[in-house]
């Protein structure tokens, strides 16, 4: 395959700390943030730092930590490690202070400093479908963001 490099950089950073969940927009992309405000979730794209090595950028299938003795290809789950870590969150909005270029959110399943890739905001239309299919080992999982957002284990 023919291998052709894009250039991107991080317009932010996801913060974890004692006040909550935040995404810390850079100082010339805080203009960006106008009207995000009137929404009540975005998507966030991050890269998933933490697994951005060749090894991990090799690894095409994983054992699913939430499917016992079930196997996936990487573009069959959100496993971090991928040829592009590259990782997409729909997140609650708390709010946005575009001022500082900050929106705090109620959850994402990135790290602390998880460099943000972009953000968009989230339209139904567009983003929600209401005739789909899953694989069996997500039976029972909700049909829908809890209200709280994903929360990871040290949330």
């Amino acid at each position: 395959m023919n291998r052709q490099e894009f250039k991107i950089f991080p317009i932010g950073k996801v913060r974890r700390d004692e006040s909550g969940i935040r995404l810390e927009i850079g100082g010339e992309f805080k203009d960006g943030l106008l009207e995000l405000e009137k929404f009540s979730h975005v998507i966030v794209l991050w890269w998933a730092h933490g697994h951005d090595n060749e090894e991990d950028r090799k690894i095409m299938e994983t054992a699913l930590p939430y499917a016992e003795n079930t196997r996936a290809g990487v573009f069959a789950c959100r496993a971090e490690y991928r040829p592009n870590p590259i990782a997409v969150t729909v997140c609650p909005i708390s709010d946005i202070d575009q001022n500082k270029g900050i929106i705090n959110i109620k959850g994402i399943d990135a790290i602390d400093y998880s460099p943000i890739l972009d953000l968009k905001p989230y339209i139904p239309v567009c983003d929600r479908v209401d005739d789909f299919t899953i694989p069996k080992w997500f039976t029972g999982w909700p049909t829908c963001l809890p209200e709280k957002g994903l929360q990871l284990e040290y949330d």
